[in-house]
């Protein structure tokens, strides 16, 4: 008797097991596990091979770039010099007026050597007697603009004129040779300042710095970054 009860017991238990397996479960029925109008979450392994993902790196580097990124070049600074500049508050309006429109700039000054004109003289004598001695014989013949150098790297040289045209310098050179006496004549020239401004520029094309400077005589050539 009671294994026949045992038996019944455990025949009803798995009839009850199975009805709970197959209406219990939530998904047995079918249908879709989201709530209706919600797009189906699928994983990347099960997307077809044609669907493309947007990739992250190239939100970044349309951000980072966007010039770069629509015409597919990237743009490299360019370094200028301008100058030389007559003065520094000429190179300090110029470093003023460009400065929006550059990424960096310096101010640089140099040393050049300039012509400031022709001297026409007569050569050293040998003591300053023999020079003071000279200078009469010159006002005997009429000519009376002239000095005898005492000091420097030239005494008892006699000068007689330093002239801007070179035309007025042999004129002069030639009447004292035509009198007798060895003139001479050489061109001088004087140490001045010339004042430069470096620039380093992101767009060159773009760059119209003449436009904002007025200065006929500065010009720009291109140079190394720094």
């Amino acid at each position: 008797m009671f294994l026949r009860l045992l038996f019944v017991f455990l025949s009803a238990l798995n009839i009850a097991v199975g009805a709970w397996l197959v209406l219990g479960q939530p998904y047995a029925r079918g249908g879709s596990p989201n709530d209706p109008g919600v797009p189906e979450l699928r994983l990347l392994s099960e997307l077809p091979e044609s669907t493309t993902v947007p990739s992250e790196s190239a939100h970044v580097m349309a951000d980072a770039n966007p010039a770069a990124v629509t015409t597919g070049k990237s743009i490299s600074p360019v370094c200028m010099t301008l100058g030389p500049f007559a003065t520094p508050q000429d190179l300090r309006r110029a470093r003023q007026a460009l400065g929006a429109q550059t990424e960096r700039m310096r101010a640089r000054q140099e040393q050049t050597s300039q012509a400031s004109g022709w001297w026409v003289y007569l050569p050293a004598a040998g003591s300053r007697t023999k020079a003071l001695e000279l200078a009469r014989q010159l006002g005997a013949h009429q000519f009376h603009d002239y000095f005898v150098v005492s000091s420097g790297d030239q005494p008892n040289t006699i000068s007689l004129g330093l002239f801007k045209d070179p035309a007025n310098a042999r004129k002069r050179r030639d009447a004292v040779i035509a009198a007798g006496f060895p003139a001479r004549m050489s061109e001088r020239s004087e140490t001045v300042p010339e004042y430069w401004l470096d620039l380093v520029v992101a767009d060159g094309a773009r760059f119209d710095w003449r436009s904002r400077i007025d200065a006929a005589s500065v010009g720009s050539h291109s140079t190394g970054c720094f």
